[in-house]
């Protein structure tokens, strides 16, 4: 018989991903808007990070470890209250949440303990499994999502490598700032230090933090929901 881990390993799912090219422009809320803009799902919802030289996986923090020890670890949110990324989660809507941290350069070996997290929470008898929604940008090395989505904020110089070599897989542009279309990606090319051809193609749509999910990214979401979940992690 298989175990519950080789058989999750197996399971099908929608998975949509929100990346960004930096900190604090967004990605979390968006995750929280599209779970509030369709309550009547089974939101599963994650944060992944990757932390830098010297940083534990384990407790976010410098604790004296080997670079391949503490190489990753997952917690379940249990409060929706504690105002941390994955409590925001459930405070959305979200069935469960959790947060799985790795050393920079480990992602590989913590997806396992991902796909084990993840065993056991899709009973043998439903006829679908819960949809994931998951904040990263370094699980696109790996996996093909439903969807995904990329928070730009053209006032924000910084640009994350992870986030630069999967922005051409972006099924839209989520931009961020105070002005509305006169903030358009394509002006920001030399910025972006990206192909001014691919921010041209890539379909954007604008959202202030506190705007409602846009009705373009509502409607790709909800085509995801209706179709076949074909995802494997």
């Amino acid at each position: 018989m298989q175990s519950p881990v080789v058989a999750q390993q197996k399971q099908n799912w929608r998975l949509i991903v929100v990346g960004g090219h930096t900190r604090s422009i967004g990605k979390t809320q968006l995750v929280c808007d599209v779970i509030r803009a369709f309550p009547e799902e089974n939101w599963i919802a994650g944060k992944i990070t990757q932390y830098g030289h010297g940083v534990c996986a384990k407790n976010g923090e410098n604790c004296g470890c080997a670079p391949d020890e503490h190489s990753y670890a997952i917690s379940w949110e249990k409060s929706a209250t504690t105002g941390t990324d994955s409590s925001r989660f459930l405070a959305a809507g979200a069935q469960r949440s959790f947060w799985l941290r790795t050393k920079q350069g480990f992602l590989a070996e913590g997806l396992p303990l991902l796909r084990e997290a993840l065993a056991g929470l899709q009973p043998t008898n439903a006829p679908e499994p819960p949809t994931l929604i998951l904040e990263s940008n370094s699980l696109l090395q790996f996996v093909q999502p439903s969807l995904y989505f990329a928070v730009i904020d053209p006032s924000r110089d910084d640009f994350k490598d992870s986030a630069r070599i999967v922005l051409d897989r972006a099924d839209a542009l989520v931009l961020r700032g105070a002005s509305g279309t006169d903030d358009a990606p394509s002006s920001k090319a030399p910025w972006m230090k990206l192909p001014r051809q691919l921010l041209n193609q890539a379909p954007s749509v604008h959202q202030k933090e506190g705007d409602p999910l846009p009705l373009p990214l509502q409607v790709l979401i909800r085509r995801t929901l209706e179709a076949p979940a074909d995802v494997k992690l």
